[in-house]
């Protein structure tokens, strides 16, 4: 009996002691996105990438959750956070996790939100269909969400192999312009100010 109550009494103090360790916590440093690298002339509606943006923070949020912040789904969050931010600047459910985070809050994880699979293999359809679009913005944009679908699935050979050829063609996805913000801001396609001939412009 005396050796049962003290295996008993240790187990306890065991657990107790584990009970009373502090919640581990992590570093986050809030995305400061100045200016948006897309302009109106992207090919998404606003509706489109208000719903991909919530989309991005969604997962991201899911998998923080599954892996209790550890420090690759940390990254992970991040860049999809940033490029949430990015196609849209005032996005609810973003701009919430961002402020969360930086206080060691894990937020909150809501229901509907894709299999890792389903939200990879709508990233590589939709990154495609952006790139066969044309233009600078959507060629960019697309080769961005095929990355993001192999890193979510990398069983998706179809998605890898775009990935990959992206990379020897154009280099890898520079991330960490993307998500300091400080990414060259898209020029305005807007056609330039003519001035008549003998009008001087206004001094600067």
């Amino acid at each position: 009996m005396r050796i049962g109550q003290a295996v008993t009494v240790f187990f306890l103090g065991v657990v107790w002691s584990r009970a009373a360790e502090p919640p581990k916590t992590f570093a986050w440093e809030p995305l400061k996105i100045a200016h948006s690298m897309f302009t109106p002339d992207l090919g998404m509606l606003d509706s489109e990438r208000q719903e991909y943006a919530t989309n991005l923070a969604s997962h991201a949020a899911g998998k923080l959750a599954d892996t209790k912040a550890a420090p690759q789904s940390l990254a992970d969050a991040r860049r999809m956070l940033a490029l949430a931010l990015h196609l849209s600047p005032r996005n609810k459910r973003a701009i919430v996790m961002n402020y969360q985070l930086s206080k060691g809050i894990l937020p909150e994880v809501t229901g509907g939100n894709y299999s890792p699979q389903v939200f990879a293999r709508l990233l590589l359809s939709r990154g495609q269909l952006l790139e066969k679009q044309g233009g600078d913005e959507n060629k960019r944009l697309g080769r961005i969400l095929v990355h993001l679908a192999a890193g979510l699935d990398p069983k998706n050979e179809d998605a890898v192999y775009a990935s990959e050829v992206h990379r020897l063609d154009y280099g890898a996805v520079d991330w960490a312009a993307i998500m300091s913000g400080a990414d060259k801001k898209p020029e305005s396609t807007a056609p330039p100010v003519q001035i008549p001939p003998g009008v001087r412009p206004p001094p600067r």
